[in-house]
């Protein structure tokens, strides 16, 4: 899968600042919303939460991948979110969490999920990107770190 057909500028936040889980997978959620690929929020927020509930998505090194199944979107949606003080998320290492990325997939399909999530699990591997993608100021500076090319005009 190639990451530039599901990131671009929009799907971009440098600036979360909720100070709750779930005030940061709401901020995450209405860039989604914005974007037209979410057809119902609050269904999407309901399996997100619910999905968080089984076990937290924050994972370790300062990443949280909150994603659900959900019959809110037609194909894979996903975007990235930063917050630079860090938020508790329930992490498996105990640390706050600054870099968010946040997928939603039809209820019927796994394969693009499971791609996306493996590509964007070696990008986030390296504690140099990752710091580099905290430290950010612009979309492009992130999506170059992911290794999405700007599209020509």
């Amino acid at each position: 899968m190639k990451l530039n057909k599901v990131l671009n500028q929009d799907v971009i936040a440098l600036d979360l600042d909720g100070e709750t889980k779930q005030e940061v997978i709401e901020q995450l959620l209405d860039t989604l919303v914005r974007t037209g690929k979410v057809s119902n929020r609050e269904t999407a927020l309901q399996d997100l939460l619910e999905r968080e509930k089984k076990m937290s998505t924050g994972i370790q090194h300062g990443v949280a991948i909150p994603h659900a199944k959900t019959k809110a979107v037609k194909g894979l949606a996903a975007c990235i979110g930063i917050h630079r003080e860090g938020v508790d998320f329930d992490a498996l290492d105990g640390e706050p969490s600054r870099i968010f990325v946040m997928t939603l997939s039809p209820v019927d399909r796994t394969g693009p999920h499971v791609q996306f999530l493996a590509e964007i699990s070696m990008v986030l591997k390296s504690q140099q990107i990752r710091d580099q993608i905290v430290s950010s100021t612009d979309a492009d500076a992130v999506l170059r770190l992911f290794g999405v090319q700007k599209e020509r005009s």
